[in-house]
């Protein structure tokens, strides 16, 4: 078995996670990649923390199976490197605010004129083309702007980010997946394409569930908490133990929560014969429900509505889903390799194929690690290197 993208080369000009996490991904399937740090300094994430021993875990994380080559691109000879390694790469990633990339000299333009078959992604907060482009993108402006934020949080509460850097994360894999689609259409046409990939675009289409209020209906949806806006009880509840949520999806599955809940003739009754009914009375619902739930420990309210055909679940921390036998099974925590600590944990790309493999042994690059030998691999000789840096190119 052989990685999937085996024998691609991606120059990743990128930094801190929207990037970083698009060529992980690459990286995880077999791709080289070559991640382009500044001197002395480096990808700002190995700043953030938290640390271990003076090292970013964060960084860790992002930066698996990546070989780091530091090049200052405001010179006149750290560019020309860039354009040395341009020219044998398949891919450039980068994710630097719109218009930065061309100042630098490592622009699209720039670089398909050196290497027409290179497909070139950008990331940004809002693409190449939008009277928002110079705006400063961070993850939680891009929640706040998408929607995301107006539609999570308890009902009649204050807007809420969701726990994670999602828009960071999923515009990282819409990259991916655009720049794999061109490289996919280069094998056809023979020639590369810039990818343009914007974080508000990435967050606004995955708002499935509101889009389909907000544009056919023009119902501007609010948040409600855990539960599902339009289907009720679908909502989470607490227990003698721990929190749990049921997805009671159907007039079926609500008769199967009564006959558990010991009142079968709630299923009939007028408040809560239908959807409709139950969303209308929801408050009087959800405490006949939470006063059930409360006589039982999750363990036992989950089993008895699974064996009720009622999808319900636990509510897990990080450690408990990180060191499940699901998580083991699955080989979701894998080892990769670092320099200073020896075998670290990694969550690498969540794929299974059924012919090819993911990379076995990843490892984690300290700042700087490979410089000698990619510079050496392209060519340079030890008094080329010595030159660069004395120049302060590298």
């Amino acid at each position: 078995m052989s990685e999937p993208l085996k024998g691609l080369r991606v120059l990743d000009l990128s930094r801190v996670m929207s990037g970083p996490y698009c060529t992980s991904m690459l990286a995880d399937l077999g791709a080289e990649i070559i991640k382009i740090e500044a001197p002395k300094t480096g990808d700002e994430s190995r700043f953030f923390g938290p640390y271990r021993d003076g090292e970013s875990t964060y960084f860790m994380l992002l930066n698996r199976n990546k070989r780091s080559v530091t090049v200052n691109m405001k010179t006149g000879e750290g560019r020309a490197l860039i354009h040395q390694m341009a020219a044998k790469a398949d891919i450039v990633v980068e994710n630097f605010r719109p218009g930065v990339a061309k100042r630098l000299g490592v622009d699209y333009g720039t670089l398909s004129a050196i290497n027409p078959r290179l497909v070139y992604g950008s990331i940004s907060g809002f693409g190449q083309e939008s009277p928002l482009r110079d705006l400063p993108a961070f993850d939680l402006v891009i929640q706040a702007m998408s929607g995301l934020m107006s539609l999570t949080g308890p009902k009649g509460g204050p807007a809420t980010a969701v726990g994670e850097s999602i828009a960071d994360v999923a515009t990282g894999m819409f990259a991916a997946f655009g720049i794999v689609s061109a490289i996919y259409e280069r094998e056809r046409s023979g020639k590369g394409q810039h990818v343009d990939v914007a974080m508000l675009d990435s967050v606004l289409s995955m708002q499935l569930t509101g889009l389909a209020r907000q544009l056919y209906f023009d119902d501007t949806p609010q948040p409600v908490g855990n539960r599902h806006p339009v289907t009720y009880p679908v909502d989470s509840f607490d227990t003698k133990t721990d929190q749990i949520v049921m997805v009671c999806f159907s007039d079926r599955a609500f008769a199967g929560l009564c006959d558990l809940m010991g009142q079968p003739d709630l299923a009939t009754d007028p408040d809560y014969i239908d959807n409709t009914a139950r969303n209308r009375n929801e408050a009087k619902l959800r405490a006949l429900i939470a006063a059930w739930t409360a006589t039982l420990t999750a363990q036992e309210a989950v089993q008895a509505l699974v064996a009720k055909g009622i999808p319900a679940a636990p509510v897990w921390d990080l450690k408990q889903v990180s060191e499940s036998d699901h998580a083991k099974a699955r080989d979701l925590v894998r080892p990769a390799q670092h320099a200073t600590f020896g075998e670290v944990p990694v969550v690498g790309a969540p794929l299974k194929f059924s012919r090819s493999k993911l990379v076995s042994d990843p490892v984690i690059p300290t700042l700087g690690q490979h410089t000698d030998e990619v510079l050496t691999e392209m060519g340079l000789t030890p008094d080329d290197i010595a030159a660069l840096k004395d120049k302060n190119a590298i």
